[in-house]
């Protein structure tokens, strides 16, 4: 643990000056990625402390129940049980806060519903669940925006996206993904009788914008002298400016300005331009990626979670959690819900660093 420890402290400490460092404060994008980190962090360097406190309160005591008189003694056996009993769950708390976390977790995220099995029925589930997941945003601070939607024939929506924009928004929202299904009776039903519907949840984090940085060393420059239509010339100096970007191979060439150097910004800038454009698409590509691995078939065996109106039960299927709450929950009371998917996740993660 002493390792662990120590290198909370260590990159703590490092965050803390970066914080305070005025080229750091002078960057916009580089301060808030210090002020995520450090925030992370902060809970991971109180748990050390304490740790640290605990340890050396051990330390001590054992030295006291070593030399001190009866009453000396008794007092330090006191405060060695103490330690004993508290460090092993602060140590457990240090490597839960220490597993690796999901790069994604800070980011804004798109959320898309869509009715699935069920027909009128399915729609209005999918209204529910817009309902829900809409007030357990606001409940925890998070602005929400619709960005389209197509309504069902008897309310609720076929479909709907809608941002959720806020910190550590994806860290709340991801477990939300899959195929959602309820049982109740339907109000067009005249027999009673229970209908089983389903709607699906895709949950992406919000794509940045992508900034690219080009490496002098993968560029070849190449100079050459503009000239007009039909070949002739133009100037009589190499003003003209090719430029090659070697790893992806794309060329740009700018002969429009009259120096060397207003030709090579230029054709600097449109290559930047296009490198984005690439990685945006490349951005763009794996998202959707993610979005299909998401949105499966609506199928009622899929399901992650089943919402049952006449035991007012819900219960999620991957992590075993039930209550008996179902009108809290989809009035926007999501807590226990999620901190049981979190739990179940990090126990994952814990036990994949551990192996």
């Amino acid at each position: 643990m002493e390792p662990l420890v120590a290198e909370i402290e260590r990159r703590y400490a490092e965050l803390e000056a970066e914080l305070g460092d005025p080229a750091v404060l002078a960057d916009q994008r580089r301060y808030a990625e210090v002020a995520r980190e450090h925030k992370r962090l902060s809970s991971a360097a109180e748990l050390a402390r304490r740790w640290r406190e605990l340890s050396a309160q051990q330390d001590e005591a054992g030295e006291l129940a070593a030399d001190g008189d009866a009453e000396m003694r008794a007092f330090a056996q006191e405060q060695i049980a103490e330690a004993r009993a508290a460090l092993p769950e602060i140590e457990e708390e240090l490597r839960l806060a220490m597993v690796e976390r999901d790069p994604a977790d800070d980011k804004d995220v798109i959320v898309e519903l869509r009715a699935g099995t069920g027909g009128d029925e399915a729609a209005l589930f999918a209204g529910d669940l817009h309902q829900m997941l809409t007030r357990f945003a606001e409940q925890h601070g998070f602005k929400t925006e619709t960005l389209t939607s197509s309504g069902g024939d008897a309310g609720g929506f076929k479909e709907l996206v809608f941002e959720i924009r806020g910190d550590g928004a994806y860290s709340l929202f991801k477990h939300e993904s899959g195929v959602h299904r309820v049982q109740r009776v339907p109000a067009t039903e005249s027999q009673g009788r229970i209908h089983t519907s389903t709607a699906t949840v895709a949950v992406l984090p919000e794509a940045e914008d992508v900034d690219v940085a080009i490496d002098p060393n993968d560029l070849r420059i190449d100079v050459f002298r503009s000239s007009g239509p039909g070949g002739q010339s133009v100037n009589t100096t190499d003003s003209a400016v090719r430029i090659t970007h070697l790893p992806s191979g794309m060329v740009v060439s700018c002969q429009n300005e009259k120096s060397q150097l207003q030709n090579k910004e230029q054709a600097l800038r449109i290559l930047r331009a296009r490198l984005r454009a690439l990685a945006r698409d490349a951005q763009a590509a794996q998202a959707a990626q993610a979005r299909r691995s998401q949105v499966r078939t609506v199928d009622r065996s899929e399901r992650i979670r089943t919402y049952n109106f006449p035991e007012n039960r819900i219960a999620d299927h991957r992590t075993g959690y039930k209550a008996y709450n179902l009108d809290q929950v989809l009035d926007g009371d999501l807590d226990a819900v999620v901190a049981s998917c979190q739990a179940a996740d990090e126990a994952a993660r814990l036990a994949v660093d551990d192996g």
